[in-house]
């Protein structure tokens, strides 16, 4: 059984998208949640500035917000993140409301607030377009975007981050070589750099067939896909 969002995690939510200087404005508030009144079939107190009978708009996105039940409340402040998502303070909120209550994140996103996936993004961050589009790959999946973009995200996501490591200009393809180079200096042992380069060849191939080219992902395969890049990218970067 879910556990209820407890009403000092929705003043926090609301607090930080609703900010003063930083949230929502009033009226994308009363817009906003207007439209999830009708979408749910749900009474809410303010749906239109002024908000006469609040304080701030920050009491009257709470007061909006714990009308709904706890499905609809995760559903409104993952959305209303995804509007705000350039601030650190939501980024945060949105890494709280994942690690709380991950029983309401939708099928398919669990992958998200994965151990390999966090320890992939901490590695990936000294590699600034890597680690751009690794995100971008990671947000189509949280915005239910499976499509070859994504998968493409990834192949290109890895294919700079060897460019950088190996100082090369190589397509993804032609690394093989090079990898498995890399990984002899680095002390790893002949067994596993084969099993490596065998998963990059085959990695490659995939890539060639559903991301170069506009053929359908196979929506099932995308998890995987997503868990073998991370694991490429935290082998080559772990320190």
């Amino acid at each position: 059984m879910k556990k209820l969002i407890s009403n000092v995690f929705l003043t926090y939510a609301s607090d930080i998208l609703a900010d003063t200087n930083t949230g929502l404005t009033s009226t994308e508030i009363g817009k906003y949640f207007s439209a999830k009144s009708l979408d749910y079939n749900v009474d809410i107190p303010f749906h239109k500035p002024p908000f006469v009978d609040a304080p701030n708009k920050r009491t009257a996105f709470l007061e909006n917000l714990k009308r709904f039940n706890s499905d609809q409340q995760f559903e409104i402040i993952s959305e209303t993140i995804e509007r705000l998502q350039h601030l650190d303070s939501v980024k945060d909120l949105k890494n709280k409301l994942y690690s709380q209550y991950p029983e309401y994140i939708p099928s398919g996103q669990h992958i998200l607030t994965t151990e390999l996936v966090k320890e992939t993004q901490h590695w990936l961050s000294a590699y600034k377009k890597a680690f751009e589009l690794y995100n971008s790959a990671l947000d189509k999946l949280n915005k239910n975007v499976y499509q070859r973009n994504l998968i493409d995200d990834l192949r290109l996501s890895l294919e700079l981050l060897l460019k950088e490591v190996l100082n090369n200009d190589k397509p993804l393809e032609k690394q093989i070589a090079d990898v498995g180079q890399f990984q002899q200096a680095k002390g790893i042992s002949p067994e596993t750099t084969n099993m490596f380069n065998t998963l990059l060849d085959y990695y490659g191939k995939y890539q060639n067939k559903y991301a170069k080219h506009d053929d359908n992902v196979n929506e099932k395969e995308i998890e995987f896909i997503i868990d073998l890049t991370s694991t490429f990218m935290k082998f080559i970067t772990k320190k």
